[in-house]
């Protein structure tokens, strides 16, 4: 299965979210590939503490692998993380392998050349024999990442794989609207995606969203202090929710609501269980949101036609 995970904006936390969704999944036994497709900025190793791709590798990453035909490193986070998490995942029974596809080092978004689709769908099947889930971290807005890949999976060796969309987008009227109009503009996924030959409501099927650093005030009671302002955010998170419905955004396309986490804004990183009940620094409404965005990406009830 391919889940893109992409977003109008930067900083949504779609990266940081999709490191720990890749992770939740490892954990319950499945093999995971994380595709660095951030091409302008490949820093998911930083997440996963890898030193040597916190901002890309020195050679043979997805930059070099699409524009010198070399192949595709892959890093194993348990073998090259110093993040004690990662490095633990071998020893957890039952639990698969998380590993790394980074980018290169300094090597900056880049124009698509005609063999780049079918290199990216060979890229594709492969991983797609390799692991039970890649996960694509696509560059923010109408990037070449999102193109290049709407191409790739337009081609015909593709068709059969389960390919699904997460849009990430924060919870504020701005972030609504851009996410929007990435995926229902005129130069947004949906028509980009016909253009290159996909069936749109197909491809509309496959798109859910994915809420970040959302307050909770059944979690964030001690922040909220004063009885106006828990007023306040009542009714600007309900005038946010009927925007959402007015776009198509609602509940119904709902694929998570990953909370405010203190942690999360300053430390980027994966989140384990001894965070929140040793070290007691993370919520477990976060890992929780985790965990349940994890489990619907093969909820295939969750993914029917609307």
């Amino acid at each position: 299965m391919l889940i893109f995970a992409t977003s109008d904006k930067g900083g949504t936390g779609r990266s940081v979210t999709s490191c720990n969704m890749a992770y939740r999944r490892a954990l319950q036994g499945e093999t995971v590939a994380y595709l660095d497709f951030d091409f302008g900025s490949p820093t998911a190793g930083a997440i996963f503490d890898v030193p040597k791709a916190e901002r890309g590798v020195d050679a043979s990453g997805l930059h070099s692998y699409f524009t010198k035909h070399t192949e595709a490193q892959q890093l194993d986070t348990a073998l090259h993380s110093d993040s004690d998490t990662l490095r633990d995942l071998p020893r957890i029974s039952g639990a698969g392998r998380l590993v790394l596809l980074p980018g290169d080092k300094d090597g900056g978004e880049f124009s698509i050349s005609a063999d780049m689709p079918a290199r990216c769908a060979q890229l594709f099947l492969k991983l797609d024999r390799e692991f039970d889930l890649c996960i694509v971290d696509l560059s923010a807005g109408r990037s070449y990442a999102v193109d290049l890949v709407l191409e790739a999976t337009a081609r015909l060796e593709l068709r059969a794989l389960t390919s699904r969309w997460l849009v990430f987008h924060r919870w504020t009227k701005q972030h609504i609207l851009a996410a929007h109009g990435l995926v229902f503009g005129e130069k947004g996924l949906l028509k980009a995606g016909e253009r290159r030959g996909h069936d749109p409501l197909k491809l509309n099927n496959s798109v859910r969203y994915v809420r970040t650093a959302v307050v909770d005030l059944g979690v964030d009671q001690e922040s909220v202090t004063r009885p106006a302002q828990g007023a306040w955010l009542r009714r600007y998170d309900q005038r946010l929710r009927e925007q959402a419905d007015k776009l198509r955004m609602g509940r119904a396309r709902l694929a998570g609501q990953i909370p405010y986490d203190p942690m999360l804004q300053w430390s980027e990183q994966v989140i384990d269980d001894s965070d929140v009940s040793g070290l007691k620094i993370a919520n477990q409404a976060t890992v929780q949101a985790f965990e349940d965005l994890a489990a619907k990406l093969s909820d295939e009830r969750f993914w029917e036609g609307l």
